[in-house]
């Protein structure tokens, strides 16, 4: 565990910094995460160790959250806002409509603020094949944008 925490810790601290906006509270929360990452150690099931940690931050963040803590306001637009002149699409609405793993990249790169290694990490591929999958899944977000009748 201690090498992981090693290893980890810039990756998991900078994930939390970025969502928070607040340093002193992102090292809390990332001490969190490894308190439940080494109580939770004997249930990992292998795969990448980054990706297991950070999708415990996440839920440690969510937690926090939850408990009426404010974080950085992300901008939830994959296109500047004059894409969208008076007709009240919302984000969440067009993702919906694009494949669950196009969707999922998308929400991951731009909702919760994942980098590309760390996607990477998550999904076994290469920084360059996830900057490559979300230019992809960029363009799908833009054509259902189109699509819109209005």
């Amino acid at each position: 565990m201690t090498e992981l925490f090693r290893a980890h810790w810039p990756t998991v601290l900078g994930y939390l910094r970025r969502r928070t906006g607040d340093p002193v509270l992102a090292e809390e929360l990332a001490q969190e995460t490894f308190a439940k990452a080494t109580a939770a150690f004997l249930g990992w099931r292998g795969g990448p160790p980054v990706a297991w940690l950070l999708a415990i931050a996440r839920n440690v963040l969510t937690d926090h959250h939850r408990r009426g803590k404010r974080l950085v306001p992300l901008e939830e637009t994959l296109l500047p806002s004059q894409a969208f002149p008076d007709t009240g699409v919302e984000v969440r609405d067009l993702l919906g409509r694009l494949p669950a793993n196009t969707r999922r990249l998308l929400e991951l790169a731009y909702l919760d603020g994942f980098t590309h290694a760390e996607i990477g990490a998550m999904t076994g591929q290469t920084p360059a094949a996830v900057r490559s999958a979300i230019w992809r899944a960029r363009d799908a977000f833009r054509a259902a944008v189109e699509g819109i009748p209005e």
